[in-house]
């Protein structure tokens, strides 16, 4: 739908073309994401209620854990129900507001992800190379600040991303090349100069994105130099195999996140993109509450204790 103005037509209403029209490919995605979004749901909730019963895991790094797993089922749930719809329905209708809304969402929930596990390497980074000042630098009032500062900065991040991209003119073509509202294919649409927006969402972008990959970075030089004076094999294996989960998730969230957004623009493909956005959709939310679980034996005997007593009732 399209409102005529004097001199242009203003878009009402995005088209989410998704992966294509064909009824046994919407069947197909329809199947695998109900499946994703299932095991999504059931993972990050149930590792979230494990954290909350289990008081054992009361500790910083399962809080970070917990918010963390918040963040996988929000970003997830910003995107897949519309999807799922879309692939029922074969329509991916979608308003100017209702995309609007799914941007700013999705993007401040991923943008606070970037941040949790930035606050979660400094955790580490404590507990490893300072452990006689761990309870001091991670006190509760340092935790509640870390968790704060993220979600603040997330959604600061993604409103002013969300204000450059939806003030831009649409007056031209409404059908987004995507399975949700995303920037690259928003941009593309656009029917005016888009270059000074683009600086703007890129500088805003790189502030987060930097700042919490050399946070990351340092704080994992810090800790493998650590490692690395401990003197015995079995000292070394110990100390690192607490950060391993964490250095996983953040290998794969950083590294879908940077070939997709700081690619040379003539490299970018819109198919491509499509299936490299599954991975942050779908993929990531759903093997993390994995990651955490099957690597980390805190998590596992939490596991144990809470069915012994479920069973035992």
């Amino acid at each position: 739908m399209k409102e005529e103005g004097k001199n242009q037509t203003y878009i009402m209403e995005f088209i989410l073309l998704g992966f294509g029209d064909h009824p046994k490919l919407r069947a197909l995605l329809f199947m695998l994401f109900s499946v994703s979004y299932i095991t999504i749901l059931l993972g990050n909730v149930g590792l979230i209620l494990l954290i909350h019963l289990d008081f054992q895991l009361h500790t910083p790094m399962y809080i970070f854990l917990r918010h963390l797993s918040f963040v996988d089922l929000c970003y997830s749930s910003a995107v897949i129900p519309k999807a799922l719809n879309s692939f029922v329905a074969g329509d991916g209708t979608i308003s100017f507001l209702g995309c609007a809304m799914q941007f700013c969402f999705f993007g401040g929930m991923l943008t606070t992800e970037c941040c949790l596990l930035a606050a979660m390497a400094y955790d580490r980074f404590v507990a490893v190379c300072k452990p006689l000042l761990y309870t001091v630098a991670m006190s509760d009032g340092v935790c509640a600040w870390l968790l704060s500062c993220s979600y603040i900065s997330g959604f600061l991040n993604s409103l002013v991303q969300t204000l450059c991209t939806f003030n831009l003119p649409f007056c031209g073509a409404n059908k987004v090349d995507h399975f949700f509202c995303d920037i690259t294919p928003l941009v593309k649409l656009s029917c005016t100069e888009t270059q000074s927006n683009e600086m703007v969402i890129l500088a805003s972008a790189c502030v987060i994105g930097v700042s919490t990959f050399l946070t990351i970075l340092i704080s994992y030089l810090y800790i493998f130099m650590a490692i690395l004076r401990i003197p015995s094999p079995q000292g070394r294996h110990k100390t690192f195999s607490t950060c391993t989960s964490h250095l996983t998730a953040v290998s794969i969230f950083f590294g879908t996140l940077i070939f997709m957004y700081l690619r040379p623009k003539p490299t970018y493909s819109g198919q491509q993109d499509k299936v490299i956005s599954v991975l942050y959709t779908l993929v990531i939310p759903m093997v993390n509450p994995m990651i955490y679980s099957l690597r980390n034996k805190e998590v596992k005997e939490a596991l144990r204790r809470r069915l012994l007593v479920t069973f035992s009732q």
